[in-house]
């Protein structure tokens, strides 16, 4: 480990201390009472329906419970014919041996829930923890679903090789289609899963799988964490999405949220049993006030297993090749990040203000899912930058692959509210875009979902304001707005590609500029869809100019396949120009240049080289075919002389033309 590293975390060494002696503590305890760690965590081949070739069997934990029944359509909803029994630790279980005929006594696809006396001597309805399944009734309430295929689903593909570089299209099924309505798992497979692979994303992240009863919610206040979003179609629906991506060599990243749950009582984990402790901490500090919702306590054994044996689900069942943990700077500290402005300094990410239980329990998390599947993905989504995180659970670190690059996104969008381009300060934004913590890979984005919510506005949007509604046509004149908005939408996304992270993450419609923001239904809107879709038909429509943004990310994702240049350890940052607005870069085998002056163009312009080859030009955003100009287009096939003199503290430097507002990317031509 670097040694620099190590003095800046040498203060903090008995919090480091403090936190491994835990996390091997309770893994110690783990294999101690439940024989081995993955065992504890398949804690759904226990809980919730299980069904055998003797019968159904049905277990829940619910401590604080006085009396439990299952009801549902298998007993008219009859609330005393099927009483369950409690053992010590608070699991009430029953047991339904196979009818005379062989057949089973609940039936595939009927209603169940459970009818129990709680802590505060109520009786009421609740719908089983660990179900699978769920429907929403004419009163949008929700009833549980007892599954009991025939046959399971037969899987086609085996999962494709864990990508080198990685490049990720975000994407949520329910708003993956034009019209204004929830779309559906079959149509993202069909529709969407091709237009992926033709762009040359190899991962998709999908985003509000895991049945969330508000859909206004995108998915994050998560009632039933073992059930997916019924809104969009079947298990089956589900499984062949992911299947079919496999086919087509793309890896499948779930959204996973265990930061925290709804506090929807009725429809999710708000109130089982009575008590408010249940799978949560009691009191205040079992609230996240912003968000509305429940906090996990990641001491008690049976969240440990609840929310581990979540993760071994999607990766057994579903075949899900890994996980962006959602929200976890709020997992990370007792405040929730919640009104605290993080300054780099490592006494704000190691100190008494740290939930060490909940760190503990994300090493524990990255260590089955790395365990259960070798090739796994997991990211972290971290705004505080704790250190650490990217790093092997064996290196005492929390074990996730990446974390993302939040940052980055965030410099693009005050830049473009706040800032003239002639102010745009290059060395901040090289530095934001390079910042990281040392051999912790990222995740670089322009811009996800976040970005494009209701009360914020897409990069395109705020490129092209209101002349997105009526001058995006290619039979009209292309105006000031217009021309910059193109230049620099794709300028942003080139140059975020190329130094922001080890990968790359777009979220779906985005990288062609599509108008807009995102806003699900809900009250303040009529309850529209209007705002809950994506308008495919822009880019395919070959008067409107977003075919021209379309081409671009397809080629610029395409150039980075065939090159691989996120990956490489290799950069160089040879000019930073703040007069000329010019800033150059050896990435990999490659050179990239971007000129973003608004209005000058530079002729015999140096840049530094340490190639010793000639050079050609692979990629530039000014191309006819990507809505630009051709002001470079004579030059496409030339072959760039080295000339061996020192510039920019290269060895070497070529001459070349840059006009105002494009970037041009370079080969050398060793053979």
């Amino acid at each position: 480990i670097n040694a620099e590293y190590m003095g800046y975390l040498e203060p903090f060494k008995d919090h480091f201390r403090a936190r491994n002696e835990l996390f091997v503590r309770r893994f110690k305890e783990i294999v101690q009472h439940e024989g081995s760690i993955i065992e504890f965590a398949h804690g759904y081949l226990k809980y919730g329906f299980i069904v055998t070739q003797e019968g159904i069997s049905f277990k829940e934990w619910a401590p604080g419970a006085k009396e439990m029944y299952l009801i549902g359509e298998f007993n008219n909803w009859d609330r005393r014919s099927h009483k369950l029994h409690r053992d010590d630790f608070g699991n009430w279980s029953i047991f339904f041996p196979r009818n005379s005929d062989g057949s089973y006594p609940i039936k595939h696809m009927t209603a169940v829930k459970i009818h129990l006396l709680n802590a505060k001597n109520e009786w009421v309805d609740r719908i089983p923890v660990w179900i699978h399944y769920l429907r929403q009734k004419e009163d949008l309430s929700y009833e549980g679903i007892f599954l009991n295929y025939e046959k399971p689903y037969q899987w086609k593909n085996a999962r494709p090789q864990k990508p080198e570089s990685l490049r990720i299209y975000e994407a949520h099924v329910g708003m993956a289609g034009i019209e204004a309505r929830v779309h559906t798992y079959k149509e993202f497979t069909q529709k969407v899963l091709p237009r992926v692979k033709r762009l040359g994303y190899n991962c998709i992240q999908l985003m509000a799988v895991m049945e969330h009863s508000y859909y206004g919610s995108f998915g994050y206040h998560v009632t039933n964490f073992f059930a997916i979003a019924n809104r969009s179609g079947e298990t089956v629906d589900l499984k062949e999405l992911i299947d079919t991506a496999h086919g087509l060599g793309i890896y499948v990243l779930l959204d996973i949220v265990h930061s925290h749950a709804s506090s929807n009582a009725f429809d999710g984990l708000g109130d089982i049993d009575g008590t408010e402790y249940q799978y949560f901490h009691e009191g205040a500090r079992g609230r996240h006030e912003l968000w509305d919702s429940k906090l996990f306590d990641y001491s008690k054994w049976e969240v440990i297993r609840f929310l581990l044996s979540n993760i071994a689900w999607y990766l057994n069942e579903y075949k899900f090749d890994g996980f962006r943990f959602d929200g976890i700077t709020s997992m990370l500290y007792h405040h929730h990040g919640l009104g605290v402005g993080f300054s780099g300094g490592y006494h704000e990410y190691f100190s008494m203000g740290t939930d060490l239980d909940a760190v503990v329990y994300l090493m524990l998390a990255n260590y089955i899912t790395h365990k259960l599947c070798p090739g796994a993905i997991t990211i972290a989504e971290d705004v505080s930058g704790m250190p650490s995180l990217g790093r092997s659970v064996q290196d005492g670190g929390v074990g996730f692959d990446y974390r993302l690059a939040m940052a980055v996104p965030d410099k693009w969008i005050k830049l473009l509210k706040e800032t003239k381009d002639e102010d745009w300060d290059l060395d901040d934004l090289a530095h934001t875009l390079t910042n990281r913590r040392w051999d912790e890979k990222c995740v670089g984005y322009a811009e996800s979902h976040d970005q494009a919510l209701v009360g914020d506005k897409t990069i395109s949007m705020w490129l092209f304001d209101k002349e997105i509604y009526y001058n995006m046509s290619c039979h009209q004149h292309e105006t000031p707005i217009v021309h910059r908005g193109m230049a620099l939408h794709k300028m942003i996304r080139l140059i975020t590609l190329a130094l922001s992270g080890e990968a790359y993450l777009t979220f779906m419609g985005n990288e062609f500029g599509h108008p807009e923001w995102i806003d699900f239904p809900r009250q303040g809107n009529n309850f529209s869809y209007h705002y809950a879709r994506r308008q495919w038909d822009l880019p395919e429509r070959d008067d409107l100019r977003y075919k021209f943004l379309d081409r671009f990310d397809e080629a610029m994702i395409h150039l980075e396949e065939k090159y691989q240049f996120m990956i490489s350890k290799y950069k160089y940052i040879s000019r930073k120009h703040h007069e000329d607005k010019v800033l150059a870069f050896e990435k990999g085998d490659l050179l990239f240049v971007f000129n973003f002056h608004a209005t000058k163009s530079f002729e015999h312009y140096r840049i530094g080289t340490d190639s010793p080859h000639e050079h050609q030009i692979v990629l530039d955003t000014d191309d006819e075919y990507f809505g630009g100009h051709n002001r470079v287009k004579p030059a496409h096939s030339n072959k760039f002389p080295i000339i061996k003199d020192r510039w920019d503290n290269r060895n070497n430097y070529i001459q070349i033309y840059i006009p105002a507002r494009s970037a041009l990317v370079f080969r050398p031509l060793k053979d």
